[in-house]
């Protein structure tokens, strides 16, 4: 431990040393507003964009002479938006303004509006891709499948995101993915993230950001890339909210409603959502397995009938307290509850090599399962000065407490003599509970618009306790405990640093460069089996930006970075879990962190078409591995370290504006997998060229009717041992507003024709599976949504241009 606390405190001096910026003279904007008979408008919204990504530079309200005066301490090109109730808005040509130049606009008239209040639509100018340096911004705000939709849906709607049939999240067909909200570790397994998300409304998110290789300021966590989820910010003074009810019916029912309500007065401003929500799956399943014995072939052919549902309640909630105008305080808490229950059943047939008799099992598996999860975050937000200069510190707490319980209840039987048939009984029993709290501190000083500095210091604790009991019954008799009961503990120190500058180094070169260091202690403690495993490493990560603008249109922009992804805790229990008698799938405490060396090369024309080139190297890559005993024809899943993943790929985003009321958004992304590995006696070395197609087509229609329509193509693709074929599938919502938008009716269909069905196979070694499912995707889901509010508009104050406050500029 010593070495660590000394580098850290050497990082930390490092960190704390920061530069002097140059004195600049001031630039300076000035106009008068008036209406179309030359009328001083007073209390208008000013704000100073900036012309190549949007973002607010500085922001005002015009005096009661309608005149206004905006000063700032940077030169570049920018454009005004001026805008109020009842006046169409007024855009700028573009500004170009240098050091210390004062500009007077003149007289800018604004046009009345002249549709009447109930038949205003509400147009946007924001496009609905940002492209930004570092990050693609999707805006989902406004669309017409966020207001009938949920956060996972959304998500993998998201350009160059996958999400499978099981809600397993991949980018760019990668797995590795770390899910942010708000820029916060969500801290769940793949399948406690895809129930969260599930539960909650795609309404309550503003946007999301596809950060492919993050800068040095996140977590080194997530070797494939961050989503980062934003959600919406109480921006309107007085009292706002929604209300939103619905079900969706996939052949079973699954109702859903959700409020939220906001209150911003004075210093304060708060937050609160509920909401309730029922998901409802059906799993069909074939699995046709062949055995090569020493005396001929035996094939398994299993059909099952998975029926999965849930329900869950989440609430989310926070209030800031505004001390002055430079300095905020705020707490935010999270609270859900799930409940799920999955009856599974199935029936094989086992043909015998030496005869022509038929085994037959049937496996019957009821299971329920309880999770909990709280979150609290206490945050507070300095700005150190006007342009930028910012520093901010966030404690969090969470807790999680889950349960399951599942009973399998298996028939053995020869033909058709089921009376002559034996039965067992396995009983599982799993508790968790994870306890992590976390620290972290960001500083940011700004020279001026272009020169920046970064670091921070960040600190999280983790302890999970899981204790897992199996035991058999036989013929009805008196269940006795397994020796695969586990009981586990896990315990996980990370501390991190980091430091990253970004620069100019010509008119056209803008460069960024960043190092994180991350200190991480691993313990995995079986007190069942007396094991211990420890790790214990530092690494660096270099992160680097390097933008090149050829012209006005045109830009490349370079990076290169390094990742990790941490095993999820559950995997590292040395855990046996009951799939059916004949298939287990394993914990596996050895699982080592995998590591990704990512290059990326990107060609961005007129701010919105995208060519990016990128390739990844991945050591220790994370694979389900399938394995099988010839003699007793059982079979075992376990996640295992792949020794590499190479990933090469190519992607483009071409949006065209066919008419003002009709747009589409295409993604088209080509890729080479290869993995190697040496897996028991056998090296698997297999490499893929595939490919993903998405086209969403966005319709504005008279009398308030919006219309989506969203198209994707997955091609056959590898995926470790697993061998996929291709799928497709549409899904299309149509939404209507009433009463200048307080009333909103949305009618969505996913998976339309019924054709987002997964085939696979596993061929390697001994083993010959091929797998058939569909997850009951195909679906139609109502709902019905009225938002309320009472107080006065939202007006626009200085801010500097983060990300953060650039969203709340809706």
């Amino acid at each position: 431990m010593k070495i660590p606390v000394q580098i850290f405190l050497m990082v930390l001096s490092f960190l704390l040393l920061s530069g002097h910026g140059l004195a600049q003279q001031n630039s300076q904007i000035s106009g008068e507003v008036q209406d179309n008979m030359g009328k001083a408008l007073p209390f208008v919204n000013i704000a100073l964009l900036d012309h190549a990504n949007g973002e607010l530079i500085i922001g005002a309200v015009s005096d009661d002479s309608g005149r206004f005066n905006l000063i700032l301490s940077n030169s570049g090109l920018f454009r005004l938006k001026i805008s109020s109730i009842g006046f169409q808005t007024f855009h700028s040509e573009p500004l170009q303004i240098a050091t210390g130049q004062k500009k007077d606009l003149g007289i800018i008239q604004l046009s009345e509006e002249t549709t009447s209040l109930e038949e205003v639509e509400v147009n946007g100018n924001r496009p609905q891709v940002i492209i930004e340096a570092d990050r693609t911004i999707v805006q989902i705000d406004g669309t017409v499948m966020a207001k009938g939709s949920n956060a996972l849906e959304v998500v993998g709607r998201s350009p160059g995101v996958y999400v499978d049939g099981d809600g397993n999240i991949k980018l760019n067909g990668r797995s590795g993915v770390i899910v942010l909200i708000d820029e916060r570790q969500t801290y769940m397994s793949a399948q406690e993230l895809a129930n969260y998300l599930r539960a909650m409304p795609a309404d309550n998110i503003q946007s999301i950001e596809v950060i492919n290789n993050p800068p040095a300021k996140y977590d080194a966590e997530g070797a494939a890339g961050v989503l980062n989820i934003i959600l919406k910010k109480n921006n309107l003074d007085g009292i706002n909210g929604s209300i939103q009810t619905g079900n969706q019916f996939n052949g079973r029912h699954a109702p859903f409603a959700s409020a939220n309500f906001n209150l911003k007065k004075g210093k304060w401003t708060t937050n609160s959502n509920l909401n309730y929500s029922n998901w409802a799956r059906n799993i069909d399943l074939e699995i046709l397995r062949r055995f090569q014995l020493e005396n001929g072939l035996s094939v398994f052919d299993q059909d099952a009938l998975l029926k999965l549902g849930g329900r869950s309640f989440y609430f989310s909630g926070g209030a800031d307290y505004q001390m002055s105008k430079m300095h905020s305080l705020g707490i935010s808490l999270q609270a859900s509850d799930y409940n799920g229950k999955a009856d599974g059943n199935s029936l094989t047939h086992i043909s015998n090599p030496d005869n022509s008799d038929i085994n037959q099992l049937r496996a019957i598996n009821d299971s329920n399962s309880d999770n909990q999860r709280f979150f609290s975050n206490l945050h507070y937000t300095g700005k150190l000065d006007t342009i930028g200069s910012k520093l901010s510190v966030d404690l969090d707490y969470t807790f999680v407490d889950g349960a399951s319980l599942s009973l399998l209840t298996n028939d053995y039987w020869v033909n058709e003599d089921i009376a002559g048939g034996t039965m067992d009984q396995i009983l599982t029993d799993n508790d968790m509970n994870y306890n992590i709290f976390t620290a972290k501190s960001d500083f940011t000083k700004a020279f001026d618009k272009e020169h920046t500095f970064e670091s921070g210091l960040k600190g999280s604790w983790v302890k999970s306790d899981n204790r897992l009991n199996i035991s058999r019954s036989v013929e009805e008799g008196p269940f006795e405990q397994e020796p695969n009961s586990n009981h586990f503990i896990y315990e996980e120190r990370v501390l991190a640093a980091y430091a990253s500058y970004k620069s100019p180094l010509s008119e056209k070169i803008k460069v960024q460069g960043g190092l994180r260091m991350e200190y991480s202690y691993i313990q995995g403690n079986s007190l069942t089996l007396e094991q211990v495993n420890t790790q214990e490493y530092i690494n660096l990560f270099p992160t680097f930006y390097l933008q090149h603008k050829l012209s006005d249109k045109y830009q490349i922009i370079y990076n290169i970075n390094r990742r990790i992804t941490r095993p999820n805790y559950r995997l590292l229990n040395p855990f046996v879990f009951y799939v059916d008698p004949l298939t287990t799938e394993q914990g596996n405490p050895d699982l080592k962190p995998q590591f990704a060396t990512n290059l990326e090369m990107s060609h961005v024309w007129k701010e919105k078409y995208r060519l990016t080139l990128s390739y990844s190297r991945t050591s220790n890559f994370f694979g389900q591995v399938l394995t099988q005993e010839e003699e007793s024809r059982k079979s075992f899943i376990q996640v295992q370290n792949f020794d590499k993943e190479e990933d090469i790929n190519v992607r483009l985003m071409a949006p065209l504006e066919i008419a003002d009321w009709w747009t589409v958004d295409n993604m088209l992304h080509f890729y080479h997998k290869n993995y190697q590995s040496q897996l028991g006696d056998e090296l698997l070395d297999v490499g893929q060229f595939s490919w993903m197609a998405r086209v969403q087509q966005n319709i504005r229609l008279p009398k308030g009717f919006k219309v989506e329509l969203v198209g994707m193509y997955l091609s056959p693709f590898l995926e470790g041992q697993l061998d996929a074929e291709g799928m497709g599938w549409v899904d299309a919502g149509i939404t209507k507003t009433f009463k200048n938008e307080k009333f909103t009716l949305t009618l969505n269909g996913n998976d339309i024709l019924r054709t987002r069905r997964f085939r696979g196979k596993v061929t390697f070694d001994k083993i010959n599976t091929d797998i058939r499912q569909y997850n009951s995707q195909q679906s139609v889901r109502l709902t019905f949504r009225w938002k309320f509010s009472k107080g006065e508009q939202f007006k626009v104050s200085n801010r500097s241009g983060s990300t953060e406050e650039r969203n709340r500029l809706d």
